[in-house]
């Protein structure tokens, strides 16, 4: 606390610190061992449980985590949502929120087409005007399940009208969950605030993209949905590196590096990399990727590109550096700080949700 007084003082930042920060943990994968992992993180203090839809389901270990938990927040972060319809996508999103008591927050991203289509065997349209859709298709479902309105959606991807009473919930009243969306390009940011709840930031951002091209197109989507900003939730977690020994330093500097180098690699976040001047390193990254030169891309991120996507600090600085550079516009972040120390975790945590 002491930290971010100093900062705020030594900077003059004034009103910067607009909202506290909601903290979340990442839980596991084992479902055996979810029940215990729930009930510790959210004895420390956690404000939401989220899970990943990589080599497992991301649905059923929040399940668990509903069961063995009382008030701490379960989302996916994020569930692939093309490889699943709007009605599979609404049920999930219904007993989910139902058993939790009001929880639950659907998190959703798109994918790319090659996993999409080739992993999941699913239709691959314009993704932003599907992602649209397929928010829009599952709130006229549960506007049928909760306010009895007819199902009559007909889109260009998606189409339902029939549901018949056998179909609909009965346990209806903690109502639809949050739904909130993964974006990192304009097109898919602003359907974000259009239709979204919210919307998870990519790690691979850069203040300068987030000012430039996140931050206006929320607003365009808000706009259009006529909502505020005090209505949507963001929700980003940069890169942290910090050790407490130059061993542990050089690790957490060495994955952060590799990780920004493997999403510099894709062409679509190349913008990310032009809004500090570095577009040039993205077909680089590309080439030797194909390669697989998965190590050798890392060192082509040097200490001034690292500090664009996020904050170098030692632990006792962590909370307010990120505070000082991202408290303006995020509402909640991730608490897998590269950190050894239980309890300096902790101080970090509480740093982030006093502020």
């Amino acid at each position: 606390e002491d930290g971010i007084r100093d900062a705020q003082e030594s900077r003059g930042l004034g009103d910067v610190y607009k909202r506290q920060v909601k903290v979340d943990a990442g839980i596991g994968t084992k479902l055996r061992d979810i029940p215990e992992q729930a009930k510790q993180l959210e004895k420390k203090g956690y404000d939401g449980l989220r899970t990943a839809e990589m080599n497992h389901d991301p649905f059923f270990p929040l399940l668990l985590a509903a069961e063995h938990t009382q008030t701490v927040e379960i989302a996916t972060s994020i569930a692939v949502a093309f490889a699943r319809s709007p009605m599979n996508l609404a049920n999930i999103g219904h007993d989910l929120n139902a058993y939790s008591k009001g929880r639950f927050t659907l998190g959703l991203g798109s994918q790319i087409k090659p996993h999409i289509t080739k992993r999941f065997s699913m239709q691959w349209g314009s993704p932003a005007s599907q992602m649209r859709e397929l928010i829009l298709a599952m709130r006229a479902i549960w506007a049928n399940w909760y306010e009895k309105e007819p199902l009559e959606f007909v889109g260009e991807y998606y189409k339902h009208t029939l549901m018949t009473p056998a179909f609909t919930p009965e346990d209806i009243e903690f109502g639809a969950p949050k739904v909130v969306l993964a974006a990192v390009g304009p097109k898919m940011t602003e359907v974000a605030g259009e239709v979204a709840d919210g919307m998870i930031i990519h790690p691979f951002s850069t203040l300068n993209f987030i000012n430039s091209v996140t931050l206006p197109a929320i607003e365009r989507g808000l706009e259009k949905s006529g909502r505020s900003r005090d209505s949507f939730e963001l929700s980003y977690s940069c890169f942290v590196v910090s050790g407490n020994t130059e061993q542990e330093f050089e690790k957490s500097k060495k994955a952060a590096q590799e990780r920004i180098a493997f999403y510099g690699s894709t062409p679509a976040y190349k913008g990310v990399l032009e809004s500090i001047d570095m577009g040039d390193l993205q077909p680089r990254l590309n080439e030797m990727s194909k390669q697989g030169r998965w190590k050798e891309m890392g060192t082509l991120i040097t200490d001034e590109i690292l500090s664009e996507f996020g904050v170098v600090a030692e632990p006792k600085d962590i909370a307010s550096e990120i505070l000082r550079k991202y408290s303006g516009f995020t509402d909640r972040t991730s608490g897998a700080f590269p950190v050894e120390d239980e309890s300096q975790r902790q101080a970090i945590i509480r740093a982030l949700k006093e502020a």
